[in-house]
């Protein structure tokens, strides 16, 4: 073998952190937060090892939806310029690998969380990963352009996860948490879409920008910051909320709703001459908005905690 063959072939082997890479971390992150958050609200107290060992595998299970989503959609990935180098259609992990792995870490996950918890959680869990194998990777991904609408749901079963780890069921309060994510994800994944539309189109992934164009796409974003709204709004009546997360909801939605209104109001020349640079900010900013509510609402029960809660 000469030098530069066996130089490739080392270069193609899969490391720890293509592995890690496989997990798709930064969904994770979200993933685990939003499940501590709903943990920690809830009213049922969980000692400090069982709330450790529960998002644990919580993160496993997404981690274990996200290898089996990158499994799937290798083909698509090797199209996309965003996902081109991820461990599959960059050849260091091999499709067959991927699905083990992820196979593996969702029966691991689900499992585990069962017996460290609850049986409801463990199923819980075992049907957000169906959810987002089957029902949104498999199916609406490829078939629809409300694919990220239904689909979304997936990244919100999360903060009910958690709560179900805590009370082995089902209330209003998780709910309200599911919607704020829910109604979240279409307009933040959208913002994404407007700018990345070529790839979509590339990959035939028939998303609102590709099947509808970027006009209907700014208006659906603006329609669904204003459901939004409402929903993050009223959940500080719930008990769960407190003024701490009242005020910061009434200024998140208060800047997501000037922000969508901005991108609504944009022509196409406008976003090309300054290269989608509102559409960008929107995007970052709707992380920050997520982040910011579900911190307000770990803020809020710190408060109750040591005596302090209002609600």
């Amino acid at each position: 073998m000469s030098d530069i063959s066996y130089i490739r072939q080392q270069d193609n082997e899969a490391r720890f952190g293509d592995y890690i890479a496989l997990l798709k971390p930064r969904v994770m992150s979200l993933v685990v937060f939003t499940a501590f958050v709903g943990l920690v609200v809830a009213p049922n107290p969980v000692h400090p090892f069982v709330g450790f060992v529960a998002i644990l595998f919580i993160a496993l299970g997404g981690g274990a939806s996200g290898a089996l989503n990158m499994w799937y959609d290798a083909d698509i990935d090797r199209i996309m310029r965003r996902t081109r180098n991820r461990p599959i259609p960059a050849g260091r992990i091999s499709e067959r690998e991927a699905l083990g792995f992820g196979l593996a870490l969702s029966g691991i996950s689900c499992v585990m969380l069962a017996l460290a918890t609850n049986i409801f959680s463990g199923l819980f869990l075992a049907f957000t990963i169906f959810f987002y194998v089957v029902v949104y990777t498999m199916w609406l991904k490829r078939a629809t352009p409300q694919n990220i609408v239904i689909g979304g749901a997936a990244g919100a079963f999360p903060p009910m996860i958690g709560w179900a780890v805590s009370t082995g069921g089902i209330s209003i309060e998780s709910v309200a948490m599911f919607l704020l994510v829910f109604l979240w994800t279409p307009p933040h994944f959208w913002s994404l879409a407007l700018f990345m539309k070529a790839d979509y189109d590339e990959a035939k992934v028939p998303m609102l920008t590709s099947t509808h164009g970027r006009l209907v796409t700014r208006k659906n974003i603006l329609f669904y910051a204003f459901i939004l709204a409402p929903i993050a709004v009223g959940t500080g009546f719930t008990s769960i909320g407190g003024p701490v997360y009242f005020a910061t909801a009434l200024i998140m939605n208060a800047l997501f709703i000037k922000g969508a209104i901005d991108i609504h109001a944009r022509t196409e020349a406008q976003a090309e001459a300054d290269k989608y640079a509102v559409e960008k900010r929107f995007f970052y900013f709707s992380l920050i908005y997520l982040f910011a509510h579900f911190a307000a609402l770990l803020a809020e029960a710190g408060l109750s905690y040591i005596g302090l809660g209002v609600w």
